[in-house]
């Protein structure tokens, strides 16, 4: 049985709290969780992404802020031994580029200005991308009103979470 099968079944034969806590692994958000788990058993990978888009884009906004606070800023390495903590490693090690103290810095003062206008963290799906271009996002992010940066954070939490779910699913931590 292929590692995404299995895992899959393994997933939907857990009982609901420890699918659950697979899932905050995944996005944060209690609702979230719940609402994913209440969903099994997944035939397929592709039923459960599309159950956790939907349940992504249901969350109210107090619900995304939970999700939020279990994200590292962007430039900053994050702490822990869990599996939350080693794939935001891995999504943010892009960051480490060339002129790494001056990016940092530029990093650090864009999370501060970005938190003092939105009131949370600046979320972004690092996977693939460089210091520079995370840079860049997040200053051109901060032009926006506040409708148009729920959006962006919304989708940016879509894309994190369905990463992740395919990591859970495939074993490839």
């Amino acid at each position: 049985m292929p590692a995404t099968l299995s895992a899959l079944a393994a997933f939907n034969a857990a009982p609901a709290g420890q699918a659950e806590e697979e899932l905050r692994a995944c996005c944060a958000s209690t609702a979230f969780a719940a609402r994913v788990a209440a969903g099994r058993p997944y035939g397929d990978l592709a039923g459960l992404l599309a159950a956790a888009e939907a349940a992504a884009g249901a969350l109210a906004w107090p619900d995304v802020l939970e999700a939020l606070a279990a994200h590292p800023r962007i430039g900053e390495r994050p702490a822990g031994a869990g599996r939350e903590a080693a794939w935001s490693r891995q999504e943010q090690s892009g960051v480490g580029g060339g002129d790494g103290g001056d990016l940092r810095a530029a990093l650090a003062e864009g999370n501060r200005a970005y938190e003092a206008r939105f009131g949370h963290v600046y979320l972004v799906c690092a996977t693939g991308l460089g210091g520079a271009e995370l840079l860049a996002r997040l200053r051109e992010r901060l032009g926006n009103d506040e409708e148009r940066e729920r959006a962006a954070v919304r989708g940016e939490l879509a894309k994190i979470t369905r990463l992740r779910l395919v990591k859970l699913m495939g074993g490839g931590e």
